[in-house]
């Protein structure tokens, strides 16, 4: 049976142990042994890690020790798959430049902040997000830094609040995107500012297929 570790904490705003709870449930209904923590000394053991299939963080706003961004990074590279959401993965660790590398993007605006109604619209026809259909979000619209190296499934569109990033003009900004890591899988999607925003619908889909996919890096 193929495990999968979640870890939760950090800033409690972004619903983290609610947010594992949904990902417990995905993974373990689609056959996973699923392990919750609430602690970063899950990340200790480098060969616990390289025994999983999936890792998934829930934390925003935190900080990780060095040795336990690397053992990640090389539990990844080994094959084991990195899949998150929201702050919870891409605004995890802002002081680890290791972890940004891996993941993929860092996050560093919501103008607006909560409440904004935008769209996401699906770019590619990847089977992360074959079949569904653009859809509207009620939530924050991340603004991200991004790796041009990730291979970017739906994006959205700014300016939709007014500030000064407007000047700029029109921006399609990633919200799906994945990429490789040695051998592993990563993927990240910017919604989840709660969990009632990813437990339904497009956004719980993609969440689910991209869980799954991260895994698959080690056969599953």
């Amino acid at each position: 049976m193929a495990k999968a570790l979640i870890t939760w904490g950090g800033w409690p705003g972004h619903e983290p142990d609610k947010v594992a709870a949904l990902f417990a449930g995905m993974l373990e209904a689609e056959g996973f042994s699923v392990t919750v923590a609430d602690t970063l000394s899950c990340f200790d053991d480098p060969a616990a890690l390289r025994d999983l299939a999936l890792i998934v963080p829930v934390w925003t706003m935190s900080e990780i020790a060095k040795a336990q961004s690397e053992n990640v990074a090389a539990a990844v590279e080994a094959g084991v798959g990195l899949a998150g959401c929201h702050g919870g993965m891409c605004d995890a660790f802002r002081t680890d430049v290791l972890w940004q590398f891996l993941t993929g993007a860092q996050w560093v605006a919501h103008p607006g902040n909560d409440g904004v109604n935008y769209r996401v619209r699906i770019t590619s026809d990847d089977p992360l997000v074959a079949g569904i259909g653009d859809f509207d979000v009620v939530s924050e619209q991340y603004y991200l830094h991004v790796d041009p190296a990730v291979k970017v499934h739906a994006v959205t569109d700014f300016p939709v609040f007014p500030g000064p990033h407007a000047a700029n003009g029109p921006v399609a900004m990633p919200v799906v995107h994945s990429k490789l890591w040695g051998r592993g899988r990563v993927y990240y999607n910017a919604l989840g500012h709660q969990a009632s925003i990813i437990d339904h619908g497009p956004a719980r889909e993609l969440m689910r297929r991209g869980l799954l996919w991260a895994a698959g890096g080690k056969g599953v």
